[in-house]
């Protein structure tokens, strides 16, 4: 009884924990989250605040927050108090002395860390230093000369040494900072509020004096300098601010001339010099730092809100947008899917670990790890779904979208195989599939904003709708097809579990051999019901049948997409087919998978060799969907990511070692030891699986 509760008691758990996400949260003293729900204009795209804070202390830190403490790694148990991403950056913009202590700059490199004399400076933790601003400002020339050196020297990127690329990394992170800095009010002003207010009553006079000057009427020159003096400063720091000022976060007065006519704070002060009344956003915000700076939240909230009710009246669709993304960024659906997929993995391992030792836990296992899966595959659809609605675009539009859609695809796969063949190997493989795709998606984030507008020949849902979609489910099936491939060598080396048969009877002489209880055929028996050939067949065949299957099923979905895509090439470039990497990557996975299936219809291969080549599918799958963009070249290469070259080849060594784990002889596998040496009879076959599975 109690292991039949097991199932629901982690559901209720976990269940419970998406519930405590996705309900509504509420504002300290400051409204900040109101704040963060603003828009802007970044990018060619509205989105709110809160995404230009994540995605710019992505870029600088690596990370979504900025913690207030550092503790030791292996306290992995103590969660420091943090600086969220919105609060950073309220900081960075109305607080900028305090900011600039904040320890958010990322330099890894020693070498670098030696040549700008920074070893007694910023904090370390594990073999990252950061550093704040204030410690970097007195080397901050240098580093620029520095990166203009590099830039000059006319290398690729792939070209570079690290330590000219952590330096060009680092100059980018400060520029962007210091673009922040200045992209709602001066750095020098303390009462912004008060300063906009002198500022309009001097712009009167000041342009009359000028107008004056210009028609050549008489004005002597100490009164034309009084005139212009109270003016003349902040034009100049507006100008500066015009130049370097980051989001655009000054909307048009009149949206129904033009919605995306958005400007940065420095342009829109400028403006206001030549027509002498400055934007309603603009006092807004001007209030909201004042309140800020001096600490006074009843203030703040109130210039939140009367900029929120003006936005309301003509820019509901940009508000709208603002709040349903900063929901988005705030549940972080994602990283929620990503645990429970882990914890499912354990259960799904601890399953298949058990079959034969204690078949009535295993059991419980098994369908506590489907459930814990189905329940990460709501969430991941969830978020799937609403970053659709939120970009307006299909699933897949660059390479984050692409990991986060294979994760998905690769889970659904799983659940199906688990439905039929209930021995918990597609528990494996969805779990474990989903987590992996969603630690390359979280990777591939931390270069900023994954929802960028499109480059003009992607801009099209109808082939981002098919030809995408269609190669990355190829890519999705032919990994899964690989994890099963890995699942039945490892499960061939180490455990009996491949010759074991599914059937309900047989499952109790299987117990019985192995000193097991009578419940050995609880999941088997299900499997039976609902697919009734699984009866005749043991685990290793099964197996076989499920890559087979699916390797089936990436074949016509990998063809489909790239014929799409040679005619979308067509309509694009005007030539369906020009060798481009990238389609010569997506044609080597048709041309592997196809492989697979002639050989294995040929007779070439049997059950080994079938998973042999499965498993080398993963290496052809990941060098389309990842080597050919670190080339740097080709139409194609719109997500160059160099560092996780060293990834890929890690990868792409533990699929060889697989591989060569695969060929070990027969003698040596523990499913087929007993069967391969066995003398063969009528009765037993026992020489079968061994020839079967060579």
């Amino acid at each position: 009884m109690k292991l039949k509760i097991l199932p629901w008691f982690f559901v209720a758990l976990f269940g419970a924990e998406i519930v405590a996400v996705v309900l509504p949260k509420k504002d300290g003293a400051f409204h900040v989250r109101e704040f963060a729900r603003l828009p802007v204009l970044l990018n060619g795209r509205v989105q709110p605040f809160d995404s230009v804070a994540r995605n710019s202390l992505l870029q600088i830190r690596n990370t979504g927050d900025v913690p207030l403490e550092i503790t030791p790694s292996w306290k992995f148990w103590h969660h420091p108090e943090k600086l969220k991403a919105t609060e950073w950056l309220l900081e960075v913009l109305m607080r900028p002395e305090q900011a600039d202590e904040r320890p958010v700059f990322l330099i890894h490199h020693p070498e670098l860390i030696g040549e700008l004399k920074l070893e007694d400076k910023g904090i370390k933790k594990s073999l990252l230093h950061y550093y704040s601003y204030t410690e970097l400002q007195g080397v901050r020339e240098v580093i620029h000369e520095q990166a203009v050196q590099i830039s000059k020297s006319g290398k690729e990127d792939q070209e570079r040494t690290p330590v000219q690329k952590q330096t060009l990394n680092l100059e980018n992170s400060l520029g962007l900072y210091e673009r922040l800095k200045n992209s709602l009010r001066p750095q020098t002003s303390d009462d912004f509020a008060r300063d906009l207010a002198d500022f309009q009553k001097a712009i009167g006079p000041a342009a009359a004096a000028v107008r004056a000057k210009q028609e050549g009427r008489a004005m002597d020159d100490e009164t034309f300098s009084r005139l212009i003096e109270p003016v003349r400063q902040p034009l100049s720091d507006f100008q500066m601010m015009a130049r370097v000022a980051y989001p655009l976060i000054v909307p048009p007065l009149d949206p129904a001339v033009s919605r995306d006519d958005w400007k940065n704070a420095g342009a829109s002060l400028l403006e206001s010099a030549q027509t002498g009344e400055l934007h309603p956003a603009m006092k807004s915000f001007a209030a909201m730092a004042t309140a800020y700076r001096h600490n006074q939240p009843g203030e703040f909230n109130r210039a939140v809100a009367e900029y929120k009710e003006w936005l309301g009246r003509k820019f509901q669709p940009e508000l709208r947008k603002g709040r349903w993304e900063f929901y988005y960024n705030d549940i972080k659906a994602f990283l929620h899917a990503m645990i429970i997929y882990l914890f499912a993995f354990v259960l799904a391992g601890a399953s298949l670990l058990t079959f034969a030792l204690a078949p009535n836990l295993s059991g419980s296992l098994r369908r506590s790890a489907f459930y814990l899966i189905a329940l990460a595959g709501v969430v991941h659809t969830f978020a799937l779904v609403f970053r659709m609605v939120l970009e307006g675009r299909p699933p897949v539009t660059n390479l984050y979208s692409s990991a986060i859609f294979i994760g998905w695809g690769a889970m659904v796969l799983g659940l199906v195989l688990e439905r039929i063949y209930r021995i918990g190997i597609g528990n494996a493989v969805a779990s474990l599939a989903g987590f992996v795709t969603l630690i390359i998606a979280h990777n591939l984030a931390l270069g900023g904003d994954t929802m960028e507008m499109l480059r003009a020949v992607l801009d099209t849902n109808f082939w981002l709708s098919t030809h995408v979609v269609a190669v990355t489910l190829g890519y999705a099936s032919t990994f899964v097809a690989g994890l099963l491939a890995i699942v039945f060598i490892f499960l061939g080396l180490f455990t009996p579990i491949l010759s074991q048969k599914l059937t309900r009877r047989s499952a109790a002489a299987i117990g019985a051999a192995a000193g097991l209880a009578g419940g050995a055929a609880v999941g088997i028996g299900a499997a039976v019901k609902l697919a009734p050939e699984v009866g005749r067949m043991e685990v290793g065949k099964a197996l076989s049948k499920m890559v087979y299957a699916i390797v089936c099923f990436a074949t016509l979905f990998s063809f489909t997409g790239t014929v799409l895509g040679g005619i979308w090439a067509d309509q694009s470039w005007g030539r369906f087919w020009g060798w481009d990497p990238k389609e010569n990557g997506a044609l080597l996975i048709v041309i592997w998978n196809a492989a697979i299936l002639h050989a294995r219809w040929g007779g070439l291969v049997k059950e080994r060799g079938l998973m042999n080549m499965a498993v080398f599918g993963n290496i052809v799958t990941s060098f389309s969907w990842f080597g050919v963009n670190m080339l740097g070249i080709g139409l194609h290469s719109y997500g160059f990511m160099d560092a996780a070259f060293k990834w890929l080849m890690a990868f792409v060594a533990s699929q060889l070692s697989i591989i060569a784990l695969g060929l070990l002889p027969l003698h040596l596998w523990v499913s087929f030891r007993t069967r391969a040496t066995a003398p063969k009879t009528a009765e037993s076959g026992a020489g079968k699986p061994a020839a079967a599975a060579t």
